[in-house]
């Protein structure tokens, strides 16, 4: 294998890894612009928790 040959695979690798790098960012892009928003001020990871004593799970 010839140095010449190497640097043009490793140089076919980097390009083909930048434009992979490229079609991710653009679908989280496009992902974010079709998530739906929630409430302003409220925290996904909390909504809906009631603070206080939780009711018995069902199993129990």
């Amino acid at each position: 294998m010839s140095t010449s040959f190497s640097k043009r695979q490793k140089e076919r690798d980097r390009q083909q890894h930048q434009q992979a790098k490229a079609e991710k960012r653009k679908q989280r892009r496009d992902d974010k612009a079709t998530r739906p928003t929630g409430a302003a001020g409220e925290d996904p990871d909390i909504a809906g928790i009631v603070p206080g004593p939780q009711p018995p799970p069902e199993d129990f």
